[in-house]
């Protein structure tokens, strides 16, 4: 049997999505909880990777199983085992062809910048703070060059293991409201620390350090160094997958009062 779950996250005490040995990561937490409630050793694997500090509002999981549960039992039991800061919004059978990876035909992340005089000692794991006045509509229009397909090498971290760094951006939206920005990014498949260094270009054409054409200018050099500082990770989340409605996965809101 195979089963879908849709997975939330605070990623500021964690070292990314993917286990390792000695280090407190979400695969980790959810691997132990699902082996307890199945019973036996099992393996969770997901739409995609997170890096350390980096949050997730509808991360998609499957794993395989022969244990029989209720799905409300599997979604109680998984909880029950998990550490405040995971928890799991939904449980879904799924056929033997999906896959949380390879089946998603879009993902789609959300940057927030606190953008006034004063830090915040509630968000300052939420957002990025910068206190030097952003235009949201200089930076829209920076990212309109952006969007369609390119090569993103220089926005792609020197680690990154993606076979090619042609990607197609879809969407690129900056929203203001009163002292935040939301910056929503979405494609089917991104590089390594790509959304992180869009923002590293972007906020400085907002802050006027840079002209708009700058981005359109990094892009077209294909060179990391020409491209700004990486933004860090506690502005950004995962807030959808999305996936062929032949699957029927349950929709669930990321952020019901925020935006």
């Amino acid at each position: 049997m195979r089963l879908a779950l849709g997975v939330e996250y605070d990623g500021s005490q964690f070292h990314g999505w993917q286990f390792q040995p000695k280090q407190r990561t979400v695969q980790g937490e959810l691997q132990k909880a699902v082996s307890l409630v199945a019973n036996a050793q099992t393996e969770v694997f997901a739409a995609g990777r997170t890096d350390t500090g980096v949050h997730a509002l509808n991360q998609v999981v499957h794993f395989d199983t022969e244990a029989v549960r209720e799905e409300r039992n599997w979604l109680l039991g998984l909880n029950s085992n998990l550490p405040h800061d995971v928890c799991v919004k939904w449980v879904n059978p799924v056929s033997e062809d999906f896959n949380a990876r390879f089946s998603a035909i879009k993902r789609r992340y959300r940057y927030l910048i606190l953008n006034r005089d004063s830090r915040s000692s509630v968000h300052h794991q939420r957002m990025w703070w910068v206190y030097k006045p952003l235009d949201e509509h200089k930076m829209q229009q920076a990212a309109n060059s952006l969007l369609g397909q390119h090569d993103f090498s220089a926005f792609r971290a020197q680690e990154c293991q993606a076979k090619s760094p042609i990607k197609t951006l879809d969407k690129l939206i900056v929203t203001r409201r009163d002292d935040c920005i939301a910056v929503d990014v979405e494609a089917r498949s991104f590089l390594h620390h790509m959304v992180r260094n869009l923002m590293g270009v972007l906020v400085p054409i907002g802050e006027g350090k840079r002209p708009v054409d700058w981005a359109w200018q990094v892009l077209q050099s294909q060179n990391r160094n020409m491209a700004g500082v990486t933004a860090p990770p506690q502005g950004l989340y995962l807030t959808d997958v999305i996936y062929p409605d032949e699957f029927s996965l349950p929709t669930v809101s990321g952020f019901p009062v925020l935006w």
